[in-house]
């Protein structure tokens, strides 16, 4: 290839990159989901908020167009994005964590547990996806 046409693959057109966020959205809503039946399933309370599809689908939706726009900053004007986001994703995953240790009294174990796994979740598709419509090189 030549270096004309690797920075065609690199650059992706913003219905692409929409897109994909769309997607990813879509795809960590779904993990939420699960994870948000199988900590009611194993016990977290019924009337804990943040399980609930209306809490949790804004805030991945929230979370992951954050992302989105985090991971375009890092590509433009890091000279080495890809050892950028291989400390910055996961320390903002545990920052992540702190709102939701929180709500301990509300959720027990289960729940804030199940809200631990959440962030991960979306986390791990947000930057699946990004890597494909936004690749760091």
């Amino acid at each position: 290839m030549s270096v004309a046409s690797d920075a065609v693959t690199a650059r992706r057109g913003p219905l692409v990159v929409a897109g994909g966020v769309v997607a990813a959205i879509v795809a960590a809503s779904v993990a939420d989901a699960v994870l948000a039946l199988l900590a009611l399933a194993a016990g977290a309370p019924d009337d804990f908020r943040p399980l609930k599809a209306s809490s949790y689908i804004f805030l991945t939706a929230v979370g992951v167009v954050a992302g989105a726009i985090g991971w375009a900053i890092v590509r433009k004007v890091s000279k080495d994005p890809a050892a950028l986001v291989r400390w910055l994703v996961p320390t903002l995953v545990v920052v992540s964590f702190v709102p939701d240790f929180l709500l301990f009294g509300d959720g027990g174990a289960t729940g804030v547990g199940a809200l631990l796994l959440m962030h991960v979740a979306v986390a791990a598709v947000a930057v699946f996806t990004y890597r494909k419509v936004m690749p760091l090189s």
